[in-house]
């Protein structure tokens, strides 16, 4: 771990380094003949073009944003490292969300359980009742035949 700490740290470093050398030679290069630029009485002095002022209603370009990556390393056991860090970061996002659709269906299947189990306890309650009045229904009829029947002899 320390040793990829280093490696990172001393690429970024000298990558900064390259980038501040470049840009301090480019502000005090001299021209091909070897001597320094002479200015004109009252001339402004010559300014790099990251840093001119930018003209009345031009804008400057944004400077191109530098990716700074360590290489690639060469070592295989390093390479299949990443790979299999990768491949396992990838299974487990696939992992998890295979789970959360399996539990969202499962949410789903029980909802759906308990509005049939809700609905089968209002019919078996319906028919219970319609079997109850029915019954109540043969019972009285019976009850009035038996009591007609009774008092006709």
């Amino acid at each position: 771990m320390t040793q990829i700490r280093k490696l990172l740290t001393a690429t970024a470093i000298a990558a900064t380094a390259a980038a501040f050398a470049q840009g301090a030679f480019a502000q005090t290069a001299t021209p091909a003949g070897g001597e320094a630029p002479t200015m004109a009485p009252g001339a402004a002095p010559a300014m790099a073009p990251s840093q001119a002022p930018a003209a009345a209603g031009i804008a400057q370009p944004a400077p191109a944003p530098q990716n700074l990556t360590a290489p690639q390393p060469t070592d295989p056991l390093v390479q299949k490292r990443n790979a299999n860090a990768a491949a396992s970061a990838e299974y487990r996002s696939a992992k998890k969300s295979a789970s959360t659709e399996y539990g969202d269906a499962k949410k789903q299947a029980k909802t759906q359980y308990k509005s049939q189990v809700k609905d089968a306890k209002i019919n078996r309650k319906a028919d219970r009742q319609a079997n109850d009045s029915e019954m109540k229904d043969q019972m009285s009829g019976q009850s009035a035949q038996q009591q007609g029947g009774a008092q006709q002899p």
